[in-house]
C-alpha cells in the first residue's frame, strides 16, 4: 500500500508550529509495512486541498490528514474529504451526545459551532477522540482511503495508535521490521562504501546510510509477510554489517550516545567525574540528560583558566609553561589530578581551542586533547577536528569524549 500524509493548516506554511505529526505518521506507517511516498502540506484553502488530495491519490491508495477537523469556519478538511470522496455530511446524533457530555463534563458552554464537529461523512468508519473533541474517521472509494485526523499532536498520536493502527492491520498484506544502527567515527561517505557489496543491487533487507551531525547512521529494512520474517532478515544482515564496521557502531536502537554511555555507566555501577576546559561543562551536562545517572556521577569541574587546572587539578605550572594548557601533558595532569582529588573510578579531562580565536599554526582552531582514566588503564588522544564553528567543535569534543568512554567501559 502507498500512502501520503497531508498536513493542513496556514500556521505550518507560516512556520508557526512545528510539524511533529509527519515524522511520527510516517515511522508508524513504515513499521506497518505501509509505503510513505509523500508528505504533503497546504493551508486552509478548499481548492488547493481537494487539488492536493486528487493528486496524492493518482499515486497513492491511501492519504492521512491532520488538522482542519475543528469546529471554526477554516477546518474544511472534513468537507473537502467528504466531497472528493463522493459522500455526504449528516448529523451524527452520537456524536453530537458525546460532544455535549464533553462540555458538560468540562464546565464550559457549548457554542454552536461546535456543533459542527458532529457533522460526519455517511460511510465513514469513525475514530473518537478521548483527547479531544473533533473525531477522525476513515472513508473509502474505488480502493482509495482517506483518514483525517486531528491536528493537535496529543490527539493525533492517541487516535493513531488507539484507533487508526488496528484499522490499518487489517488491510496491510506485509510487515515492515527495521533497525538504526548508530556510528561514531566513521563518515556516511566510508560507511557506504564499506558496506558497498549489499548497497549494490539490493533487494531485501535494503540498507540506507544517513549523516547525523557528528555521526553517520544505517537504517536495515526488510518488508516481508510476518513480523518474525522481517526479524531474522535484518538480524542476519546485521551479523554481516558487524563483519565490516561493528567497531563503530555504539547502538542497534538508535540511542543517543550519550544515552549508551549513562545505562552502561549505570549497569555497571562506574563512578565518574570530569574535568573540562574547552567544553566548558557539555559533557557533564549531557550526561546528566539520562535519568539515574546520579547513582554514578560525582562531580563536574570546570576548569578554564591555567589557574583552575593548577588549583582544583594540581596541574604543575611547569607543564603549562613548557606544553601548553592545550596539551597531552595537561590532559594527562588534569585526569590524574581530578583522580586523585574525587577517587571516582573514571575520570576524563579534556582541553582544546573551541575557537573562532586562539588558534595557532603549531596548534589550530579545533585541537583537542583528551585523557581518560578507568581503574589502572589510561588512554589519551589528541584529535584533529574539523572546523566548522565553534558550537560544532564543543559538541564533536563532547561526543569524543563519550566515544571514548564507551569503548573503556567496553573493554573492562
Amino acid at each position: 500500500m502507498k500512502s501520503a500524509i497531508l498536513s493542513v493548516g496556514t500556521e505550518l506554511l507560516f512556520g508557526q508550529i512545528t510539524n511533529s505529526n509527519s515524522v511520527f505518521l510516517s515511522s508508524q506507517l513504515n513499521n506497518l509495512g505501509v509505503d510513505v511516498m509523500y508528505h504533503y502540506t497546504v493551508g486552509d484553502n478548499p481548492k488547493r486541498l481537494a487539488e492536493m488530495i486528487r493528486q496524492a491519490f493518482t499515486d497513492c491508495d491511501l492519504i492521512i490528514t491532520t488538522g482542519g477537523l475543528g469546529p471554526t469556519q477554516d477546518d474544511l478538511t472534513k468537507e473537502i474529504a467528504a466531497e472528493v470522496m463522493h459522500d455526504d455530511l449528516v448529523l451524527n446524533e452520537n456524536i453530537l451526545s458525546e460532544l455535549e457530555s464533553y462540555f458538560k463534563r468540562s464546565n464550559r458552554e457549548m457554542t454552536d459551532n461546535n456543533k459542527k464537529q458532529a457533522y460526519l461523512p455517511t460511510r465513514a468508519v469513525l475514530f473518537d477522540n478521548n483527547a479531544g473533541t473533533a473525531p477522525g474517521f476513515a472513508l473509502e472509494d474505488e480502493g482509495k482511503i482517506i483518514i483525517c485526523l486531528p491536528g493537535p499532536p496529543r490527539e493525533m498520536t492517541r487516535m493513531f495508535e488507539q484507533k487508526v493502527k488496528p484499522y490499518l492491520l487489517k488491510k496491510s498484506e506485509c510487515v515492515i521490521y527495521y533497525k538504526m544502527l548508530r556510528t561514531f567515527g566513521i563518515g556516511e561517505s566510508m560507511l557506504e562504501t564499506e558496506l558497498k557489496q549489499w548497497i549494490d543491487g539490493q533487494t531485501d533487507p535494503t540498507l540506507a546510510t544517513y549523516a547525523k551531525e557528528g555521526e553517520a547512521c544505517l537504517r536495515i529494512t526488510s518488508k516481508r509477510k510476518t513480523s518474525e520474517e522481517a526479524k531474522t532478515a535484518v538480524d542476519d544482515m546485521i551479523k554481516k554489517v558487524n563483519q565490516k564496521i561493528g567497531k563503530f557502531v555504539f547502538s542497534y536502537d538508535d540511542e543517543e550516545l550519550y544515552e549508551v554511555v549513562g545505562k552502561k555507566l549505570i549497569d555497571k555501577n562506574i563512578s565518574v567525574s570530569c574535568a573540562e576546559s574547552c567544553t566548558g561543562g557539555l559533557f557533564a551536562q549531557t550526561l546528566t540528560e539520562v535519568s539515574g545517572i546520579s547513582a554514578v556521577f560525582d562531580r563536574g569541574i570546570v576548569t578554564y583558566s591555567n589557574r583552575a587546572k593548577i588549583e582544583e587539578l594540581g596541574v604543575r605550572a611547569e607543564t603549562l609553561e613548557k606544553f601548553g594548557a592545550v596539551s597531552e601533558e595537561t590532559a594527562i595532569e588534569m585526569a590524574e589530578g581530578l583522580k586523585r582529588k574525587v577517587g571516582s573510578r573514571l575520570c576524563i579531562s579534556v582541553t582544546g581551542i573551541a575557537g573562532p580565536e586562539g588558534g595557532t599554526e603549531e596548534k589550530p582552531v579545533g585541537l583537542v586533547y583528551i585523557c581518560a582514566l578507568l581503574d589502572d588503564r589510561r588512554v589519551s588522544r589528541e584529535f584533529k577536528i574539523r572546523d566548522t564553528g565553534r558550537k560544532w567543535n564543543r559538541n564533536y569534543t563532547m561526543l569524543c569524549m563519550m566515544d571514548m568512554v564507551n569503548h573503556l567501559i567496553d573493554e573492562i
